[in-house]
């Protein structure tokens, strides 16, 4: 509380007229250091510190208080809470009246002030607080509290194609969720909840759903996932099931499933940054049973159109060739001029062993003639053999907008001897699909995805490819497809290639250009290098899709 000297002597000369004529008025500050006072710092400190509790308990209501004040503090999550205690005027007859003013500090340099007006009495226990839910917000009703929320304008940005058009939207999806102890017949419930969204989801039979309530401990589970638009299909309510309760989340999703792609992770990223950057904001009352009512804040512009630089026919094509063998595989297609990324895939296998476009693994014999043609020219010179690497995209990380890091990118080892070996080196498919853009064009560009939104690189400088570099590496590739490992692969007219395995265990690689485009195959496991130009094969004949 603060007080002037002004409203001191104020406050002297009120309390001074009314002991005269025997009136039942007084008031407080400072100098006089009454219980009500006391009781009003410790209230001030309680809410500035965000105690529910502590608050709670100064109230003549301590149990309602603290639901209001639980909610309001959590609601809020204020970076910081300004409360001033004012117009402080304490009673003979044992209750006292103020002012507060209480300044909220929600971040960004967002902050909500309100005003309100409140009462306290000397009860048995001490002077508490009257308590009422206007304390928080003026004719706030019983039951209400305060929330900040995050606001987002509509329509919410769309995620194009290289084409232009949507390919990612934000759409309502409905998580069915069962509760295993708000029903009395358990398996009655699974049973029910099975029939009703079999026909979407009829790998989720009664075994899976209990398997799935045994895992979470009896918890809560989210059974399944539903766009808005699939809810028709399902074979009734799943509402209506004991138990089921149906959570709406705003989500950004595939309008193709088909086209699941794990770069989409990273799009998504950056989608969300620009969503995050134009969000507003608002404070709301919140009552049970009532909608919320906004009290301050402000809207957000709305957020631009991401552009891709994603074919989805070429991510189709990528999909048949990835699911061609049932072990690890991985796919990554790039411009061959511009080095945008056309498509990233990978199967189940490939996913369930984390396998992504930016992590570093080794190349073995897939780059034996790199090795070959560097060493022949950079000896024992460390420094000329990380540049000549460097200008291939190899030895370096990147960081590209719209591609989630994953873990360690082409990091050259600083291994003896001197002399460059490929086991020394960890390439990623993005080092590889790097390369062979350089190979294609005579120089290195780092790839994107993000249109306008340039790729990075760290740890060396891409450029013009050596003249000796590139019409060794250019000669291998040629020698490869026509009579090399890759000479067996048909509607492969142009085709420059690189295949290798890192010994029987793998991985295997292959990475070929072929008119526009360049292409890396990745595969684990045992005869990886087969499998790498199976891949390779299925994609290098790709089917017509529906649409």
């Amino acid at each position: 509380m603060h007080r002037s000297p002004g409203r001191l002597a104020v406050a002297f000369a009120l309390a001074l007229a009314c002991a005269l004529a025997v009136a039942s008025c007084g008031t407080f500050g400072k100098s006089t250091a009454t219980g009500a006072e006391a009781m009003l710092g410790d209230f001030e400190k309680a809410i500035e510190d965000q105690d529910p509790s502590a608050t709670a308990l100064l109230t003549s209501s301590p149990e309602l208080a603290m639901i209001a004040y639980e909610a309001t503090f959590n609601g809020m999550a204020a970076d910081k809470v300004d409360v001033d205690v004012q117009r402080a005027e304490e009673y003979s007859d044992g209750t006292a009246t103020f002012e507060l003013k209480t300044t909220w500090s929600l971040g960004d340099k967002h902050e909500f002030q309100t005003i309100t007006q409140g009462s306290a009495r000397k009860l048995t226990l001490g002077w508490r607080v009257q308590w009422e839910p206007g304390l928080l917000a003026e004719d706030l009703p019983t039951g209400g509290s305060l929330r900040m929320v995050r606001t987002d304008a509509n329509p919410a940005p769309a995620v194009l194609d290289r084409a232009g058009k949507k390919m990612l939207t934000l759409q309502t999806i409905n998580n069915i969720v069962l509760d295993p102890a708000a029903t009395g017949n358990i398996a009655g419930s699974v049973a029910a909840l099975s029939t009703i969204i079999e026909p979407l989801a009829q790998l989720i039979t009664p075994d899976v759903i209990s398997r799935q309530l045994a895992d979470a401990g009896n918890k809560p589970v989210t059974v399944v996932s539903v766009r808005d638009s699939d809810m028709i299909a399902l074979a009734g309510d799943p509402a209506s099931v004991p138990g089921v309760t149906i959570k709406k989340e705003p989500k950004l999703v595939l309008l193709d499933r088909r086209l699941k792609s794990p770069v989409f992770d990273g799009v998504q990223d950056y989608w969300q940054a620009i969503r995050d950057a134009t969000s507003g904001w608002a404070v709301q009352t919140v009552v049970p049973g009532q909608p919320p009512v906004q009290l301050a804040g402000e809207q957000g512009p709305p957020g631009p159109d991401v552009t891709t630089s994603i074919d989805p026919n070429t991510q189709l094509d990528a999909l048949d060739a990835v699911v061609e063998v049932a072990q690890p595989a991985s796919i990554l297609v790039v411009d061959a001029g511009t080095g945008e990324i056309r498509a990233a895939m990978r199967n189940d296998a490939a996913e369930a062993s984390d396998i992504t476009i930016d992590k570093g693994y080794t190349p073995g014999a897939t780059l034996g003639s790199v090795a070959d043609v560097i060493n022949r020219l950079a000896g024992a010179d460390d420094a000329r053999a990380g540049q000549l690497l460097a200008q291939l995209g190899l030895g370096v990380d990147f960081k590209v907008a719209g591609v989630r890091p994953a873990g360690s990118g082409g990091q050259q080892s600083t291994a003896k001897p001197v002399t460059f070996r490929p086991e020394d080196l960890r390439v990623s498919a993005l080092n590889m699909a790097t390369l062979g853009v350089a190979i294609a064009r005579g120089n290195s560009v780092a790839p994107s995805v993000i249109a306008g939104v340039p790729g990075q690189v760290q740890g060396g400088d891409l450029g013009a490819v050596d003249p000796a570099v590139l019409a060794a590496i250019d000669k291998a590739m040629r020698d490869t497809a026509a009579d090399g490992d890759a000479s067996d692969l048909v509607n492969a007219g142009g085709l420059r290639a690189l295949v290798g395995t890192n010994g029987p265990q793998g991985p295997g690689w292959f990475v070929g250009i072929q008119g526009n485009r360049v292409f890396v195959v990745y595969c684990e496991g045992e005869r990886s290098g087969s499998a790498a130009l199976a891949v390779a094969q299925r994609f290098l004949s790709p089917r017509p899709h529906q649409q």
